[in-house]
């Protein structure tokens, strides 16, 4: 943990995990979801936006191997000097990225893995837990031979009833299970959780760090509850039926949360953003920094830090996130 913040952030774990400053390259691999095409249902779930909460990259006609050379391209202009070396995350971000048969798995690892040799130091993919099959974590099991592998699961809530009421359709249950068959492969888990969700509360905040602490994910991303447009939730926050954090409240909610992690969980991401025009509310007016800088002021002024009050045990932290 920093030792100028309250909690354990992942820009210092990874330069030193890999030696040198590592950025994120966002790809959209053109996948899709299970409950927008039928299979559990339809519309996807409420908060989340026709982009699949992703880049819609692939919608704007840019294949996945010109996404990842452009992307490398940008964070080319990252370096300090010349001679610095940096490394990039190639991250399967819209969407469930293993919704997908084997084949198309494999297509979409084989470009990824062309470029391992080539600043690509690390592969993250975001998905459900229950679209996580054997022949799935097989392939992602390949690619860790070579670079570390993170499956992002999205958990979002620890509560069944308002994953079942956001269209989420799966449970607490296959999170666990899922965080289990991804550590058994060899695998980094990255737990998902968004706070204010509604029918969720302070204490459903509280609760899902509970139960990201002891399914002992290696990473946690978390951010507010954000109205996006062409979504089913901006319907009801049109109609004034769904309130929305307020900063103070948001990080006073972070807190707690923060507050119930294990102590050797890398915070991968402590707030959410989106373009101002696709945003109804809330509109804060601060950026990630602020939002960091604001929870930080908050522990300490609590006398508290990451895991103060965690109750699942933990040995070492490990060397993965």
């Amino acid at each position: 943990m920093s030792s100028a913040l309250p909690f354990r952030t992942l820009a210092p774990w990874l330069k030193q995990s890999f030696g040198m400053p590592v950025y994120r390259v966002a790809l959209d691999a053109g996948s899709t979801c299970p409950n927008r095409d039928g299979t559990k249902g339809l519309g996807g779930c409420t908060y989340c936006d026709v982009e699949g909460s992703g880049t819609g990259a692939l919608r704007g006609g840019d294949e996945l191997e010109e996404q990842l050379r452009t992307g490398l391209k940008r964070i080319e202009r990252r370096k300090k000097t010349p001679d610095e070396a940096i490394g990039a995350i190639a991250y399967l971000q819209s969407y469930t990225n293993t919704y997908v048969d084997a084949t198309r798995l494999d297509e979409v690892l084989g470009v990824i893995e062309s470029y391992l040799d080539n600043r690509v130091v690390c592969l993250s993919v975001s998905t459900r837990p229950d679209c996580l099959s054997d022949e799935t974590l097989q392939s992602l099991t390949r690619v860790a031979q070579r670079v570390p592998v993170w499956v992002e699961l999205g958990l979002e809530c620890a509560n069944d009833d308002v994953l079942q009421a956001i269209n989420r359709l799966h449970t607490v249950a296959e999170f666990e299970d899922a965080v289990e068959r991804v550590h058994a492969a060899g695998l980094a888990a990255v737990g998902h959780a968004i706070l204010g969700l509604p029918g969720d509360g302070r204490e459903g905040a509280r609760r899902t760090a509970q139960v990201l602490a002891q399914s002992g994910v290696a990473g946690v991303k978390a951010h507010h509850l954000m109205v996006l447009k062409r979504t089913q939730m901006a319907k009801t926050w049109q109609t004034g039926h769904l309130p929305v954090l307020t900063l103070e409240e948001y990080v006073e909610w972070l807190a707690d949360f923060v507050e119930r992690l294990r102590p050797d969980q890398v915070l991968h991401r402590l707030t959410g953003d989106s373009p101002r025009e696709n945003l109804l509310a809330p509109h804060w007016g601060v950026n990630k920094n602020q939002v960091r800088e604001s929870l930080a002021d908050c522990l300490r002024h609590r006398g508290t830090e990451q895991g103060t009050l965690c109750s699942a045990s933990w040995s070492s932290p490990p060397e993965r996130a």
